[in-house]
């Protein structure tokens, strides 16, 4: 999915067969928003940006809001739970 204009920008770092990566991107997705998902599976360049904005990043998925580093999908969950993360999301 690609961002839409004015939305805060997601971006999602995946690796292929990943359960947490799925398990994020389910949630995104039931949240209705928008977002940019990266396979690092077999692109060395793309992990190796994902572990430049995250520096110690070594885990999928990793997750961006508006270049704003989140975390993992158990990171993105709680956010949920706490009620956090709808504003972040613009909802």
């Amino acid at each position: 999915m690609a961002a839409t204009e004015g939305a805060p920008k997601i971006e999602i770092y995946t690796q292929f067969g990943c359960p947490y990566c799925h398990r994020a991107i389910a949630l995104l997705k039931n949240k209705g928003v928008e977002f940019t998902e990266y396979d690092t599976t077999m692109d060395r360049a793309k992990r190796a940006e994902m572990v430049e904005r995250k520096p110690g990043a070594r885990t999928v998925p990793q997750i961006f809001i508006d270049d704003k580093a989140i975390g993992g999908s158990d990171d993105l969950a709680a956010l949920d739970r706490a009620g956090e993360l709808d504003p972040l999301l613009g909802l």
